[in-house]
């Protein structure tokens, strides 16, 4: 079978969509060899920090003919491509098809991965929510069917799209493997040093933005032992300037540490030093970093309200997203209890284990041949 993907973020985007880009693609061409895979995208340019094989010989890269028309090659021109290709099914990995998909006659899917740019319209410019709101439900119409992320997500393109919930399948995302590969003390050491991470610490990794919610995380600071300190990883907005005037009023200087621009390779590590993951976002389409934590062996706290729990499994913890105290206590209790905190290491890695490429793979394999069957 030849499937084709569009596959912009695969060379562009460094963080969510980009990562389950090169995840997708790295699942199938390793776990079902014999198909080809064509990576469909304006142009190749960016260095890649994952370890997706582009040399694989079942994957091709297509990019535009002309690079002045790359941008409308993109969502008017691909068909003529997909038909020289012999593409039996093309994938929409990042909320959007070709405008034009349905006369290439290709059978599509498309993977959603959240609308929040509709639940939480504040967080986004108007010219941008009407332009993701177009292409999203666009391709909720013109894909032959649907894959939603989470529960939370399919919940969500029925309500706010009407689409038949019959044509939806969820098939969740996974991490990199690598999160789940012990790392030797010597290796930690010299992350550690590399980042003057403390001795004892929380972690939180995501765009510094309110959504995101690390507010909480400051306000609970004060009921924790001063000697755990609080490490924020992720690109700052403005929402940072709110948390750095937090700091300064309650004296939490020597308590906080922003990190930016962190490479992808040293992350995995940067987990396996912290104490405990917090991650209290208000809202997401699934929340990639809770399970990359409970993957890396570190007990882990998110927020109620979302999708989280499908992310961080029943044996991690969920606190309201607007009550420090409860994180506060949460916190303390995973502190102060070795045999709690080993419990949620254990599960969770557990919990993890489902969400192995091997099973991403067979799961998006079976929406592949449901699409086919009723094409």
């Amino acid at each position: 079978m030849n499937i084709g993907f569009e596959a912009k973020r695969v060379f562009r985007n460094f963080t969510g969509l980009g990562n389950y880009s090169r995840a997708v693609v790295k699942a199938l061409s390793e776990n079902y060899p014999d198909n080809r895979y064509f990576l469909y995208t304006p142009d190749n340019k960016g260095s890649l920090n994952t370890s997706l094989n582009l040399k694989a010989p079942n994957i091709s890269i297509v990019t535009a003919p002309v690079k002045a028309l790359k941008a409308i090659w993109r969502v008017l021109q691909i068909n003529k491509n997909l038909k020289e290709d012999k593409i039996d099914l093309f994938h929409g990995l990042s909320n959007e098809l070709p405008l034009n998909i349905r006369k290439s006659k290709v059978p599509a899917v498309v993977t959603i991965h959240d609308l929040i740019f509709i639940r939480y319209p504040q967080y986004f410019k108007l010219i941008d929510r009407n332009i993701y709101k177009y292409k999203f439900r666009k391709a909720c119409i013109n894909a032959n069917r649907i894959i939603a992320i989470s529960e939370q997500t399919k919940r969500d393109i029925i309500h706010f799209f009407k689409i038949d919930p019959h044509k939806i399948d969820i098939v969740y995302q996974g991490c990199d493997p690598v999160f789940s590969i012990p790392t030797v003390r010597e290796d930690l050491q010299i992350i550690k040093h590399k980042y003057s991470l403390p001795d004892s610490f929380l972690l939180c990794v995501g765009t510094i933005e309110q959504r995101k919610n690390q507010l909480l995380i400051l306000q609970a600071l004060n009921q924790i032992p001063e000697d755990i300190k609080l490490v924020l990883v992720g690109k700052p907005t403005a929402y940072k300037t709110e948390l750095t005037t937090y700091i300064q009023t309650y004296n939490l200087e020597n308590r906080v540490h922003f990190l930016e621009k962190v490479p992808f390779q040293d992350l995995p590590l940067i987990y396996q030093l912290a104490n405990i993951f917090v991650y209290p976002s208000r809202f997401e389409g699934f929340g990639i970093p809770l399970l990359e934590a409970i993957s890396a062996g570190v007990p882990a706290i998110g927020a109620t309200g979302s999708c989280l729990e499908e992310a961080g499994g029943p044996d991690s913890l969920y606190t309201y997203p607007d009550n420090h105290n409860e994180l506060a206590k949460y916190i303390n209790m995973v502190l102060q209890s070795d045999e709690l905190r080993q419990k949620m290491i254990e599960k969770g890695l557990q919990y993890a284990s489902k969400f192995s490429e091997e099973n991403i793979a067979r799961n998006l394999m079976n929406v592949y041949k449901k699409t086919l069957e009723n094409a």
